[in-house]
């Protein structure tokens, strides 16, 4: 006979949940990041930014983000990338986006579309959050969040922040694949 602690049952529903929930339930949303360093699962959140998380998911299917470098790095703050230059001027061949911001809070982990002065520029550049980012709420489309892997992309080879970030010999995206493609 198995004796459980009051806390343990009470966290098992939740253990349960995140399984199901990483195990797919949500497959067509989710995006799962291959790095040197291991996976990091991403949800994208068409609730927040239903056109660019359709760009988003068109490039994935293509492809475009396998082998694409982190281009621009800064420690506490941010890792972008999805620019096939690697200069943080490229994008796909896709049209660029009207701006979709909305209430979400950049907090770690939140996904946010990189873009030029411009509003209505972003394309296929993204960045992921370290840390907590609340100067950028309503200034930048929020998209998506990472689920699992945020240990996998604070190991992102970082450039500093008196070269904005750019880094040398940077990381790369091995893979990128939609969870329901990846079956």
């Amino acid at each position: 006979m198995f004796v459980f602690s009051r806390r343990a049952a009470f966290a098992l529903p939740l253990l349960v949940a995140g399984t199901a929930w990483a195990a797919g339930e949500d497959a067509d949303n989710t995006v799962v990041m291959t790095l040197k360093n291991g996976k990091v699962v991403i949800r994208l959140r068409p609730d927040w930014a239903p056109k660019h998380v359709e760009q988003i998911k068109t490039l994935v299917k293509r492809g475009f983000y396998d082998g694409i470098v982190f281009h621009r790095v800064i420690p506490g703050f941010m890792a972008q990338t999805g620019d096939p230059t690697g200069t943080g001027t490229g994008g796909s061949t896709l049209p660029n986006l009207p701006a979709e911001f909305n209430k979400t809070h950049f907090t770690r982990g939140t996904l946010g579309m990189a873009r030029s002065q411009d509003p209505d520029s972003a394309n296929s550049q993204f960045f992921i959050c370290f840390g907590d980012a609340g100067f950028l709420d309503g200034k930048y489309t929020a998209f998506g969040e990472v689920v699992s892997g945020m240990d996998v992309v604070d190991k992102i080879k970082a450039g500093t922040e008196a070269n904005n970030g750019m880094v040398t010999n940077p990381d790369k995206i091995v893979t990128m694949r939609m969870a329901a493609d990846a079956k």
